[in-house]
């Protein structure tokens, strides 16, 4: 039986046609807007389901964020966004919020066009989707991207029909109305919440006002520094994360893991274990040995009482040595040259393997159940976790429920599902509603890492300018084949280039540049199998160390030609933003100046996901084996900022990602495992790192809004990598440098 909503949606598309604005009007008791028209034209014209979504030539694509951008556009028209009788605009967010503030910015994307206050603006994470598709991705900094036109566009429309509606209840025209903090005026001042109006603007069909959004000089909100919606909750303990699940009768798990990356079980004795006070089940998965137990505690002291023979990883035999030489030659013989008359440049830069190291470590709870499951877990790609579940469960993805609720940090590790897959394994072997977690060794030993790549920069310089500039990126396997890699990667590898290592060179071709007029510039990458299975995304991808080595190069090139390193990278950059950028953070930073001996700038600068940014950074490495970033000034222009409060936080945590990057942040790979196992070993900056001065500069408004979620990493790294080879004499090659 058709249902009251769909018929509603068939009568009014019927009556106004395709090609018409339309919004979804729910035949409910409030007013439900679903962008299933968003604009005019054949784009919005065409409903595609999620197996069907149109892939663009490559050549068309100008970077990840653009691809997901227009793969998601089919699948705005599944958007929900209402408003309840108590005055509470809600909205089912997609995306995934793992601290970037993506609630805060979505809630005054909406309060702009609704007129209504930020704080009346209730942001959910949406269950697991399957006909979101692209649009339930949170990666490569385009949830801004992706949401703001369709936000605005249903914002929009639903207040032109709470103003209608309003109209029709006082009898007067509806030009003459206004509207302001989540109410419709009349001109005699009287006014009407739009709770109140909502069951009657659910019935309008037709606005009699425009449905349009606003044009940026009429923005009150956006543009504005607004505090993040959520910080009190978050500061005070009132915010919920997977830890903070709660389900009657659930235990807790944690896993026995294998000494080796990708070890088996041969045998097992949990006869310890099993008599340990609150335990509740001991099963064999495939990562390892699961103990479930009343609490944390509990489940720990008994894990360590399980006795395991194991079978090695298929690297055991491979250090971080191993591999590194395994890259180095992959990226190409010191005897090739970029041109037939000669390089005089031929730079090579090793980057180690690096932990993600959210402060929360992976959580996930599952409830398994003959013919359905239940999980509930933080990721960036939802609708993946259910289809790896039910592959995993023999189900169907309408037999799996996934519940998604904020992280604790990410860095991209949350793009893969192993937390909820192995809680859904524990609780089919026990019958348990299984609360699994990951303690702070397992993620460093058996997360995901940011694997290890060989950058080899070669240049051919001559009468003054640079004739040729190749860039080779060589690094171990990037394991794309979950979460993203089933959704976005599987796009690219459709394209033609199937074969796992040839896919880099898709993915670095669309997500890397060189931003330089450089004469003959090309960019090419390859990714080699180290047989380490627990690779992944991490924050900025390819592009920290692709930058790192790239501007490192660019200072080589300047001290070469005689030339200051901002005035070469001015003469030689194509974009005028970027040169804008570079400019500010120059003059702010007074770029030049005097220093100590010991001390020195440095400068970086990046350009991706339509934003654009540089960063200047002063260091203090009289000691050279512990040097400190003392201040830092950042630029960006990322397009136009929906909330630069939220952007300078960005650019502030990017930063310290950078400082990680090249000062502190590896792994140590000894005999197929990792050698650190915690924080205590595991070097990453603290309070006490981070720059005695912090600058950031948001550039005016230069178009639609670019990604900020990454884009600070790159150009941190690099001014801090040319700051301490400037400060040391030194061209430092291998990072992080101390490692």
């Amino acid at each position: 039986m058709e249902s009251p909503a769909t018929k509603a949606e068939t009568e009014v598309q019927a009556r106004l046609g395709r090609r018409r604005f339309l919004t979804y009007l729910a035949a409910a008791p409030t007013l439900t807007v679903v962008g299933k028209m968003l604009a005019e034209g054949e784009a919005a014209a065409a409903a595609f389901a999620p197996n069907q979504l149109p892939v663009p030539p490559i050549a068309d694509l100008f970077d990840m964020g653009d691809a997901i951008n227009l793969l998601a556009t089919p699948t705005f028209g599944q958007l929900r966004l209402g408003i309840s009788e108590n005055n509470e605009v809600w909205f089912e967010l997609p995306k995934t919020e793992v601290g970037q503030g993506i609630n805060t910015t979505v809630a005054m994307i909406l309060a702009e066009e609704f007129d209504a206050k930020p704080t009346d603006i209730a942001i959910t994470h949406s269950d697991a989707r399957p006909e979101l598709s692209y649009s339930q991705v949170t990666a490569f900094s385009t949830s801004v991207r992706v949401l703001r036109k369709p936000l605005a566009s249903m914002a929009a429309a639903g207040r032109a029909r709470l103003v209608t509606a309003a109209a029709k209840r006082w009898g007067i025209p509806a030009g003459r109305l206004s509207t302001k903090d989540t109410c419709v005026y009349a001109p005699d001042g009287r006014k009407l919440t739009f709770g109140e109006l909502s069951k009657e603007a659910a019935k309008v069909a037709i606005p009699a006002v425009p449905a349009t959004p606003k044009p940026p000089e009429r923005y009150h909100i956006v543009g504005k520094p607004l505090n993040r919606l959520d910080a009190n909750d978050i500061v005070t303990g009132k915010a919920t994360y997977i830890s903070d699940t709660k389900i009657p009768g659930s235990v807790v798990a944690v896993v026995v893991r294998p000494p080796t990356i990708g070890g088996t079980v041969a045998s097992y004795d949990d006869s310890a274990a099993r008599a340990m006070p609150g335990v509740a089940a001991v099963a064999q998965i495939p990562t390892g040995i699961a103990v479930c137990a009343e609490n944390t505690w509990q489940a720990m002291e008994a894990a360590k009482k399980v006795k395991v023979i194991w079978k090695d990883g298929a690297a055991a035999a491979k250090s971080d040595v191993d591999i590194a030489a395994v890259l180095k030659e992959k990226a190409g013989s010191a005897a090739e040259v970029v041109s037939p008359d000669g390089g005089e440049f031929d730079e090579r830069f090793d980057f180690a393997f690096t932990s993600h190291a959210p402060m929360e470590t992976g959580f996930a709870v599952a409830d398994v159940r003959e013919g359905r499951a239940e999980v509930w877990c933080s990721s960036h790609v939802p609708i993946e976790v259910q289809k790896l579940v039910a592959d995993e469960l023999n189900l169907t993805t309408a037999d799996v429920a996934v519940h998604v609720k904020r992280a604790g940090g990410s860095f991209g590790r949350n793009c893969h599902m192993d937390a909820p897959l192995e809680a859904a394994q524990v609780s089919r072997a026990t019958g348990k509603v299984v609360k699994l977690f990951w303690t702070r060794d397992d993620d460093t030993r058996h997360g995901r890492m940011r694997p290890a790549t060989h950058q080899r920069v070669q240049a051919s310089v001559r009468a003054g300018e640079v004739r040729s500039f190749h860039h080779r990126v060589s690094g171990a396997w990037t394991d794309l084949t979950h979460g993203l890699g089933d959704i976005v990667f599987t796009a690219l590898m459709e394209l033609g280039k199937p074969a796992k290592e040839a896919v880099a060179d898709v993915v670095i071709g669309v997500t890397q540049t060189v931003p330089y007029e450089f004469g003959l510039a090309t960019v090419s990458g390859t990714e080699t199998d180290v047989e380490l299975p627990n690779t992944g995304v991490m924050r900025g991808v390819h592009s920290v160390a692709y930058r790192v080595a790239e501007e490192i190069t660019v200072d080589q090139i300047a001290k070469h030609l005689g030339k200051d390193p901002v005035e070469f990278r001015l003469e030689s950059l194509k974009d005028d933003r970027t040169k804008a950028v570079l400019r500010k953070v120059a003059a702010e930073g007074r770029w030049g100046r005097a220093m100590p001996r010991g001390h020195a700038q440095g400068i970086g600068i990046h350009q991706e996901y339509k934003s654009t940014t540089a960063t200047l950074v002063e260091i203090d490495a009289t000691d050279p084996e512990k040097p400190r970033v003392t201040e830092a000034y950042v630029a960006i222009d990322p397009g136009r900022a929906i909330n630069p409060r939220g952007v300078e936080a960005q650019m502030q945590g990017g930063l310290m990602d950078g400082i990680n990057t090249v000062l502190y942040a590896g792994l140590h790979i000894d005999g197929g495992a990792v050698r650190e196992g915690s924080f205590a070993d595991f070097q990453v900056a603290r309070q006490a790192q981070a720059p005695l001065r912090t600058e950031v500069f948001i550039m005016p408004p230069t178009g639609e809004p670019g990604g900020v979620g990454e884009i600070a990493v790159p150009a941190s790294a690099a001014a801090v990598a040319n700051a301490y080879g400037r400060a040391t004499g030194t061209v430092p090659r291998q990072f992080p440098i101390n490692n």
